[in-house]
């Protein structure tokens, strides 16, 4: 020990290998970071600092190890060579210091080949290619084994399913490389997942690594991820001398590879590929936090060889961080379409990364407590990706103690009805039909071929009604008149009256409809149907208890309590009764079930379609659940039957690994005709 230990350091570096251990476990395992990586990357040297300054390592230190553990979703899978991480770099000088040590060890003066890359913020991945197929990829997991997501890869665009091209073919290879998403993407399925009440992610690598591990194909494949690869582990029947050589081999087998990757002799010329590679970031569509230095020559790198955790030949450049101090001024909620309440600061403008910032998310009252932000705290601000400002840390140290707490407000922000906070969500949400900050969205989905099925009342015309202050409200959709239309854009005389008469028709509607068409929370077509099959009319909903929906098969706690909170609200019910009172809306209910009829033929059971049927299959999906069945999109353990048509994707491949049984539409309708849950399989 080059100095002794006191006991006040020693509770520090225990303290670090704690908090990093969890925020591994949320990166890795979870997939739900809570901390950037700068702020992950300053307590990671700082650990460091410690550990070579006082020689005490504790077992689970994460320097100790290359990542963390793989998750249990799926087989795991043993690398035939480790996948290390790197060591990491965060000034010129360090760069420096890393060619001298290079030179040292080599007992040479020469200049030193390398090569420099974007360093990709994705998910690290092994492709296996045998006798030139794609035979399996699997994630890094912790650097010696991983998960195997072979059919998640496969339907990665990118990726070549064979070996083609002007490239020798190698009887086997392992190939790394990283899966990303890029930002426009990243973008849009944030908005989408809004959109549908789904937690967003909290940047682009943790969008791909979310859609790799996904046990059903189809959600990976509705997401546009890419791959770059940019090296090997094991490899037979083909050799190479260099770094380079191996990117030009991949180029040449159509392998897509890193964007502006360039040989630099001196490591003054590699600061030079850097600064341009740093210069140049944004205008790459995906995200990079840094650029990777390699050794370019194969031969040199085995004699330098590897550490514990990261190879010697081998380091990533961290990019500064695009930061600024400020105090912030005010803190206020925002409310989403959804309803979802977000805390945002205001601060004292600073620029950063060349742009004026004087406002940032906070994302949610969990992360303010866990941040510890108050009005008047002076903070860290970086901008994330470039692009969207948060707060870092706290400055504590400046506090003066005039700095107030920014309480979960008991109010919506926008129409100041109350707000409420279901077990075990982060989310706060505004459940009003009333608030203005929702309405365009509600008016949307209200008129939607799901719910009323209002033709011709899409986005653009919800906007332009709204714009026109035509409609504030999806109720006022049914106070529109033909002559409130004509003369706007899109609307003549013939698309005025087709407007009216389409509004006229949704007043005659179904109780399932009716209920989905109004957006409660959770509440989608499955459930609309459940409470239309368990209450007889609309009026026996209203101040309905969470614990009366609970009894109800399939619905949980937190539905239950979505619905409980809208049905109790004066305001939704008021104006329920003008909608049926006042503007003359006829809700049948054909889907209620009385208790003296039988149990229904399908009830309780769960179905999953692959392939064409003789029917469409929205009209099959009909069919099921008009005779109690769910239909799902993935199948899984739950399962309890799939049906399966012409040319049947890999859903059904899933079913036989599960043990799911398959049966066909004819079987289907069996099972209805005979009310068995037993039909006779051939």
């Amino acid at each position: 020990m080059t100095e002794k230990l006191p006991d006040n350091i020693k509770k520090e570096i225990e303290k670090l290998v704690q908090e990093l251990n969890y925020h591994c476990y949320r990166y890795y395992v979870l997939d739900s970071p809570v901390i950037s990586d700068a702020e992950y990357d300053k307590l990671y040297r700082h650990l460091k600092e410690l550990e070579e300054k006082y020689n005490y390592v504790l077992p689970d230190s994460p320097t100790q190890r290359i990542g963390a553990p793989a998750l249990e979703k799926f087989e795991k899978v043993r690398h035939t060579e480790p996948m290390l991480s790197l060591d990491n770099a965060f000034s010129y000088d360090e760069v420096r210091e890393f060619d001298k040590r290079l030179k040292r060890l080599l007992n040479s003066k020469d200049d030193i080949e390398y090569t420099v890359e974007p360093k990709y913020d994705g998910l690290a991945m092994e492709l296996t290619y045998r006798k030139g197929l794609l035979f399996r990829a699997s994630t890094r997991g912790d650097g010696y084994e991983g998960e195997d997501v072979t059919q998640n890869i496969r339907t990665i665009k990118s990726v070549p399913l064979k070996i083609e091209g002007e490239g020798k073919i190698p009887e086997e290879i392992d190939i790394r490389g990283e899966v990303y998403m890029d930002i426009d993407e990243f973008d849009k399925l944030n908005k989408q997942r809004e959109q549908n009440n789904e937690p967003l992610f909290a940047n682009p690598r943790n969008a791909a690594a979310g859609s790799v591990r996904q046990l059903d194909p189809s959600i990976t494949t509705s997401r546009k991820l890419h791959l770059a690869c940019y090296g090997i582990g094991m490899v037979k029947g083909i050799s190479f001398k260099r770094q380079s050589e191996l990117i030009n081999w991949l180029k040449e087998s159509r392998f897509p590879t890193p964007a502006k990757i360039k040989v630099a002799k001196g490591m003054e010329k590699v600061i030079e590929v850097i600064t341009e590679i740093e210069e140049s970031r944004n205008s790459f569509s995906f995200e990079t936090d840094g650029a990777v230095v390699k050794v370019n020559d194969f031969g040199l790198q085995q004699k330098l060889g590897v550490k514990t955790r990261e190879p010697r030949w081998a380091i990533a450049y961290k990019f500064q961080a695009h930061q600024g101090t400020t105090k912030i001024r005010e803190i206020h909620g925002s409310v989403g379409r959804t309803g979802v309440i977000t805390p945002f600061a205001i601060f004292e403008p600073v620029r950063i990364g060349g742009v004026t910032v004087s406002r940032s998310t906070l994302h949610n009252w969990d992360e303010i407590e866990r941040k510890d932000i108050k009005v008047g705290d002076t903070v860290v601000v970086e901008r994330a990706g470039d692009v969207i400002p948060h707060v870092i840390m706290v400055v504590k140290e400046k506090r003066t103690g005039k700095e107030k707490r920014f309480p979960i407000p008991e109010k919506c922000p926008a129409c100041s009805s109350r707000v409420v906070r279901e077990e075990g969500e982060v989310a706060v949400r505004c459940v009003s039909l009333h608030c203005p900050a929702q309405v365009q969205e509600k008016i949307i989905h209200f008129a939607s071929r799901g719910g009323m099925d209002i033709e011709g009342l899409g986005e653009k015309n919800v906007e332009l009604l709204y714009t026109k202050g035509l409609i504030k409200h999806f109720e006022d959709i049914y106070k529109l008149k033909k002559e409130d239309l004509i003369g706007l854009p899109r609307f003549a005389e013939k698309s005025a009256q087709n407007l009216i008469d389409a509004i006229e028709r949704s007043k005659r509607t179904t109780l399932a409809r009716f209920l989905f068409s109004l957006g409660i929370s959770h509440v989608g077509e499955f459930a609309a149907k459940l409470l239309a099959k368990n209450y007889e009319n609309l009026r026996k909903l209203y101040r309905v208890s969470p614990e009366e929906i609970t009894e109800i098969k399939q619905m949980g706690k937190k539905i239950a309590s979505s619905i409980s909170t809208f049905f109790n609200d004066k305001k939704n019910l008021d104006l329920l009764n003008v909608m049926v009172k006042d503007h003359g809306l006829k809700i049948k209910n054909p889907d209620f079930i009385s208790e003296k009829e039988e149990h229904m033929p399908l009830e309780g059971l769960t179905f999953v379609i692959t392939g064409t049927l003789s029917k469409p299959r929205k009209e099959v999906e009909d069919l099921i659940e008009a005779n109690g069945g769910h239909v799902s999109s993935a199948v899984s353990a739950s399962t309890d039957y799939i049906v399966v048509g012409e040319d049947p994707g890999s859903k059904l491949q899933k079913a036989k690994t599960l043990g799911v049984k398959t049966i066909s539409y004819d079987e289907l309708l069996k099972m209805i005709e005979q009310k068995t849950r037993n039909p006779m399989l051939f």
